[in-house]
């Protein structure tokens, strides 16, 4: 009976000494970062370069994994049914915001399932025309499409990219009719522009601008709201057409649940990193711009894309089969 009492207390003392050890730190093993899109795209060359100097901040390895598959949906998808411990993170691009309004129906709750934790980079879209096409600038273009209505056509890298919604935001703010020709990716699409088989895209600056600086293409204006370094001379669209705004940024983010702590130390890492002079000057090349916006500046972007897309993709009409 004695000998019983005393595994007892001894049992109670253990577990109290358990209890008042501190928690393990954060991270004590490898970190899975999930791309949602196949190798070598936009967003997986930007996770490798990000988690080369999150791995050396953060003294674990940052494992890029690559889960493509349905605009991002798949990828998502894993991250938002992890366990919320700050291992499996997400890095993605505004898909996560045009997807709920672009499908049907999607697995998981956008706003609930994912804790924000900054957004990595951010970069623009180029109105660019084929030299062809009778028009200088913005405006220009707007009065030529108002006087042919549905003759001018835009192409973009298939339904529901980020051309395809910049060219739709732009038809509707500007009030014209120009006709959506989606392409199977932005390298068919941008062929058919070189060619003069279609007069105008929405693309991607990287994807742009050795066609711009070698004279093949005419930029018109940048779907940011402020000019980028490595187009000067190029105005936004916004001078024209005030508060078009078409970003593509880079997010991170961790499953719902994941604890402050957590939080603020991987944004406060991912900061770090970004500061980094070949980060940086790396980011520049590419026409991207560093981020590091807080979890709740994140946050509120996501919930403004949220509400611009569901608007435009409605309007728009646009679906996925």
């Amino acid at each position: 009976m004695i000998r019983l009492s005393i595994c007892a207390v001894f049992s109670v003392c253990l577990l109290c000494f358990a209890g008042a050890l501190p928690a393990q730190p954060y991270p004590s093993k490898p970190i899975r970062l999930v791309v949602p899109y196949a190798p070598s795209g936009g967003t997986d060359v930007f996770a490798r370069l990000l988690s080369q100097k999150l791995s050396e901040i953060l003294r674990y390895q940052v494992v890029v994994e690559n889960r493509a598959g349905a605009n991002g949906i798949i990828g998502s998808e894993i991250v938002a049914n992890a366990p919320a411990d700050g291992y499996t993170l997400l890095i993605t691009t505004n898909a996560l915001t045009v997807n709920p309004s672009l499908y049907q129906k999607i697995p998981y709750d956008t706003l609930k399932a994912f804790a924000p934790v900054t957004i990595g980079a951010t970069t623009y879209n180029l109105l660019a025309v084929h030299p062809s096409l009778p028009v200088k600038t913005v405006k220009d273009l707007i009065t030529l499409a108002k006087a042919r209505p549905g003759q001018l056509n835009f192409a973009s890298g298939g339904t529901g990219q980020p051309s395809h919604l910049a060219g739709e935001l732009f038809r509707l703010m500007a009030g014209i009719k120009i006709v959506h020709i989606p392409y199977k990716g932005t390298g068919a699409s941008i062929a058919d522009l070189l060619s003069g088989n279609v007069p105008l895209t929405f693309s991607s600056i990287p994807s742009l601008l050795p066609y711009v600086t070698s004279g093949k293409l005419r930029p018109l204006g940048v779907t940011g709201p402020k000019r980028v370094s490595v187009l000067p001379n190029v105005p936004p669209v916004a001078e024209t057409l005030p508060k078009f705004d078409m970003r593509l940024w880079y997010g991170i983010l961790a499953p719902a649940g994941t604890s402050k702590e957590i939080v603020d130390k991987l944004h406060s890492a991912i900061v770090k990193a970004l500061a980094f002079p070949e980060i940086k000057n790396r980011l520049s090349n590419l026409a991207y711009e560093p981020g590091g916006e807080t979890p709740e500046e994140f946050g509120a972007v996501i919930k403004r894309d949220l509400v611009q897309w569901a608007r435009v993709i409605k309007e728009a009409g646009i679906r996925m089969q």
